[in-house]
Formats: C-alpha cells, structure tokens, sequence
C-alpha cells in the first residue's frame, strides 16, 4: 500500500492503459515564462493586437498573484519556470483536413478509443482532438456550419469569428478570477469554441479530447460554448496523459454561456495519470429560464481542484452539477461545485459521491449563495461519501450562505464503509473479494452514472472496477 509521501517517480510505475508516449517531431518552446513568452506565443497563432493585450494584461496580474495554499499535502511546488508553453506536431502549417495530420497523431488517438478516421462515418458525435498545445482534427465541422453551428478550435474561432469570441472570452470567468484562471488567461493554447444559433438544438453531441503528450509542457485549454437564446446543446470532454517521472500541469479554463431559454449540458470524464496536476476552472452562466449542467467524473491525477459553477443570473434559471471522484493511493480529489443565485425564483442542485481508496482522499468543497434581496430560490446539496479501506480520508466544507425570508435550501451529507459483511454475503453467492468490491462501488455511484452516456458510463463502470482491483485487504 502506498504511503501519504509516496514519490510522483513511484506513483508513475503503476499500471495505467493511457500511460504511452507518442514519440513526435514536434515544435515546443524552450522552458520557462516571462512576457517574450507570451508574445512568442500569441505571434505563433497570429493573433489579433486586442489578444495580445488581453494575455499581457492576465501575466501581469498574474505576477502580482501568490499561488493558493495545498491543503496539507505533502508535494513539491509547481516550478512555472521549468515548464514549457508551447508545443505542437510538426508540420506547424494549419491543416485542412484529417489526411494531413501526422499518422503517428491518428493512431495515438486511435490507441485511446477515439479514431478519428471511423468519426467521419458516424453520425452520432462530432470530436475534436487536442494535442498538447494545438488542436489536429475536428470531425463533422462543416455538417454542422450548415446549420449555422459553429464548432471548431478556439484559434480557429479567434481568426474566423473574433466578434463573437471578443465579446465573450472572460465573460463567465474574469481574467483575474483566480490564481490558475489568471494564467491560462495569459498562455492559454488550444480548446473548442461553440455556437449554437437560436432556437436550434443540436443534432449530434460535440466531444473533445484532450491528450498531453509531452514531459515538460503544461497544458492550459480554453473552452468557450454559447448557446444561444433556446439554443440546447450537449458537450463532452475525455483527457489522459502518457506516464512521467516529473509532474505535469493541466490548468484549464472553461466558459458557458446559456442564453435566454437555453440548455447546455457539459459532461466530463477525467483518467489523468498519476503525475498530473489538474487544477481547473469551469463557470457556466444561465440566463432567464436557461439551464447549465454539469456531470462530473474524476479518476486520477494526483491533485485536482475543481469546483464547476453556475451564476444563475436569470429569473427561473437551473443550475446543476452531478459529480463523482474516485481518490486512490497518493491521490487528492478536491472537487465540489459553486452555486450563485442572482436572480429569483432560480433553482440549483448538487449531488456529489466520492470514493477513496486505500490512502487516498477525497474533499467536497462546494459553495452555494442566495443573497437577501432574492425570492422564492431553492437549492439541495448532497455529499455522500465511501471509505474502502482503514486508512482513507474524506473531508465536506459546504459553504452554504442563504439570508430572506422566502428561500429555501437543504444540504444532506453521509460518510459510510462498505462493510465486512456486505463482502462475505456477495462471496457466498460466487463472487470474488474484488468483484463484490466492485459491485458495491458501483452501486454506491449508479444513479449518477446513469446520467452519462452508455460508452460512458460503461467506460466508468470499467474504471471503477479497475481501480477496486487489489483494494480489499
């Protein structure tokens, strides 16, 4: 069994299906940030002057920023200057279809289940591949833009539709938000970019990718989703990493914006490595009778921190976050949800699970606020908890703010262990130790999985179980 200062060197032995490196001719600048860097970086996209401005403005803040406590944990600090904020495939030219991108890039992404080649004959799920610091493929883009949906990278978006991505980047989540936020402002790479028009619901379920590929280069993607005035849209993200002996760095920002009347829906399925630091910063916002909602699940990484949040700023808007964290040996899952009221009759929910196993931990931190002034909102928290094993942790730091007279707010929360004798019933009846573990941890996590999409939620169910195995004991 791991110990609580297991070394990220140890932790990288372990058996991981996405632990493989890509070995690619790349283009990557050399280690470190200053603002050259990210000058290089925003010349190397050929970015507008107001883009510029915009990152030049986040580092400096940036710099006047001190980087957030680590609750506890025994880990080294993040050397940012050690890091590199550039790095993509060569040829660097941008490419005009799936038959120019590097065949090693293909099969890498083949080797993680999303062949991209067998996307453009299917119907079902538009993808878009994110390598590193560039994104190499996007399927189904122009069925889509014939309905007037607008799916592509964010630097596609910055040269095709600057009007809509100036009006909208740092929307939802300010550039000087937060520490991690105030960085990727500054060297952010790549990510997708939709629009949805109004009143149109999209036919088919949009996807990205996100592979880190090289040891040394941080990943900083910068999602940004509008969904127009009774515009409904569902969006889902995957992410892995190849096996490192040294720490990497994801720290991504993520924008939703639900007009009037519209619905998004933003599901995710996180298996970093064991070497990945995920600190993360996901904000929707909903307008009148809009719905954002988030379904969560967090596998891996040896640190995350990632609070998905909802400014109901609109009468009758919904805000939901369904959540799942799976902590195993030197793995900290601090994970939780942000509710903001900021208009009446608005409605929230936030149901989150977590799992630790052997000595892992695992940390609800959620904030719900419903201000004075407001009527007739409502909110319902629930953490429920899981303990596998005598040595693991769970900690809840509900912040629950809600003054007037005529709002209402619940908040339930459980801590259990399964149990000795729940184990030896499933064994008389032919399973083994770890199949009846892994029967009551899915158990324990069915109704939210239900929410996921069948590939997905029969991915998780797979996860789970690989996670359970050798957990007894």
């Amino acid at each position: 069994m791991a110990t609580s200062d297991e070394t990220i060197e140890q932790l990288a032995t372990r058996e991981y299906k996405y632990g493989f490196e890509t070995i690619l001719e790349t283009d990557t600048f050399p280690p470190g940030l200053n603002e050259d860097v990210v000058r290089a970086l925003s010349a190397k996209k050929e970015e507008p002057e107001w883009l510029l401005e915009f990152r030049l403005k986040s580092f400096r803040a940036w710099q006047r920023m001190t980087e957030p406590a680590w609750h506890n944990l025994q880990i080294q600090p993040i050397d940012y200057q050690a890091l590199s904020y550039y790095s993509a495939p060569k040829p660097k030219k941008q490419l005009a279809s799936l038959d120019e991108v590097d065949p090693e890039v293909l099969r890498t992404f083949e080797k993680l289940g999303i062949p991209l080649e067998e996307q453009k004959l299917l119907a079902n799920v538009a993808v878009d591949a994110v390598f590193d610091s560039v994104s190499v493929a996007t399927t189904f883009r122009e069925k889509l833009a014939e309905l007037g949906i607008i799916f592509c990278s964010f630097s596609e978006a910055v040269r095709e539709h600057p009007e809509l991505v100036k009006q909208y980047l740092g929307s939802v989540v300010p550039y000087t938000d937060n520490f991690y936020a105030t960085l990727n402002s500054a060297v952010f790479s790549d990510g997708s970019f939709v629009y949805i028009p109004k009143g149109l619901r999209c036919p088919m379920e949009l996807s990205t990718y996100f592979r880190i590929n090289e040891a040394t280069t941080g990943q900083f993607e910068r999602t940004l989703i509008i969904a127009d005035e009774g515009a409904e849209v569902t969006y889902m993200e995957g992410c892995t990493a190849p096996k490192f002996e040294t720490a990497t760095l994801h720290s991504a920002v993520v924008e939703l914006v639900a007009l009037k009347g519209a619905k998004i829906q933003y599901i995710t399925v996180q298996n970093w490595s064991n070497n990945v630091f995920n600190l993360v910063t996901k904000r929707g916002l909903a307008e009148e009778d809009a719905e954002v909602r988030w379904i969560d699940c967090n596998i891996g990484s040896r640190l995350t921190m990632k609070y998905p949040g909802v400014i109901l700023k609109g009468r009758r808007a919904r805000g939901e976050v369904l959540s799942i964290a799976l902590a195993s040996d030197g793995q900290h899952q601090d994970t939780g949800a942000k509710m903001i009221h900021a208009a009446d009759d608005t409605t929230s929910n936030i149901i989150a699970k977590s799992i630790s196993v052997g000595e892992g931990r695992s940390t609800y931190r959620g904030q719900v606020h419903i201000p004075r002034a407001l009527r007739n909102c409502r909110n319902n928290t629930e953490c429920d908890a899981l303990l596998i094993n005598a040595n693991s942790r769970t900690d809840t730091y509900p912040a629950i703010t809600v003054r007037g007279q005529r709002n209402s707010v619940q908040h339930e929360a459980s801590v259990s262990k399964v149990s000795a004798e729940q184990i030896f019933y499933m064994r008389q009846r032919g399973l083994s130790e770890g199949e009846a573990m892994s029967l009551a941890v899915n158990g324990f996590v069915n109704d939210l999985v239900k929410e996921f999409p069948m590939e997905y939620s029969v991915e998780l169910k797979r996860l789970i179980e690989l996670e359970m195995e050798g957990s007894v004991g």
